[in-house]
């Protein structure tokens, strides 16, 4: 695949594949990351993946300069088929949508002229492509909302949106792992940690999963937050 280098610092490279978010250029991206990451040599410290692109960050008094950070990762894409992409899981996210969970899921139903129950049937039937984990720890930003519930984001953000709070920006949807300030319209919340900073693998989502959201009651939430409390 054509890809064009670029020094994002002098602590970075970016490898960039496309400027487009598709889906067989994401499964690019997460085989280029697997195979830096097998690869990796001393010196370099870190390797993001995104929609289109990959950063790879790294000490140039270790590594060397830019010129020999780029010619070594030319050499390493030129053997990147020899893995194979990571494969996707499918994880199921509990949520209980409206009322205190989901205070904007009213006003994005408005938006689209539809009930709140049309709203929440469409949601919890897609099944979201998990492009990237960024804004913040365990953050996934997720494609494949349905373009009849893609809805603007507020026009006032809040200063604190709770961990676990489901929400809808333009044309994506996604879970706030942790507490933080945010405009997505948020329609419903889930009692599921996504952030797990005890465990290994922190983040419970990982790039190139598939998440599929499963409508729960009140009182389903309130049990499953007891019991994992």
């Amino acid at each position: 695949m054509d890809y064009m280098m670029f020094p994002l610092s002098e602590y970075a490279v970016t490898i960039r594949f496309s400027t487009k978010v598709d889906e067989a250029v994401n499964d690019y991206v997460h085989r280029v990351a697997v195979f830096l990451e097998q690869q990796k040599k001393d010196g370099i410290f870190d390797i993001v993946p995104t929609f289109s692109s990959v950063t790879v960050y790294y000490d140039p008094l270790v590594v060397g300069n830019y010129e020999e950070m780029c010619e070594w990762l030319r050499t390493e894409l030129e053997r990147v088929e020899q893995v194979e992409a990571p494969p996707s899981r499918t994880v199921v996210i509990p949520v209980c949508y409206g009322g205190e969970f989901g205070p904007d899921l009213e006003e994005v139903a408005r938006f689209h002229g539809m009930t709140e129950e049309e709203v929440i049937a469409i949601h919890a039937q897609g099944r979201y492509r998990v492009y990237m984990i960024g804004f913040s720890p365990g953050f996934a930003y997720l494609g494949g909302l349905s373009p009849k519930i893609a809805t603007p984001r507020r026009a006032t953000p809040r200063t604190r949106v709770p961990a676990g709070s489901v929400g809808i920006a333009g044309s994506q949807t996604g879970v706030y792992p942790l507490a933080t300030p945010g405009g997505w319209q948020i329609i419903g919340r889930t009692p599921l940690a996504l952030f797990r900073p005890e465990h290994d693998e922190p983040s419970l989502l990982r790039a190139g999963d598939i998440v599929q959201f499963r409508p729960i009651t009140e009182d389903e939430y309130r049990m499953w937050s007891d019991q994992h409390d």
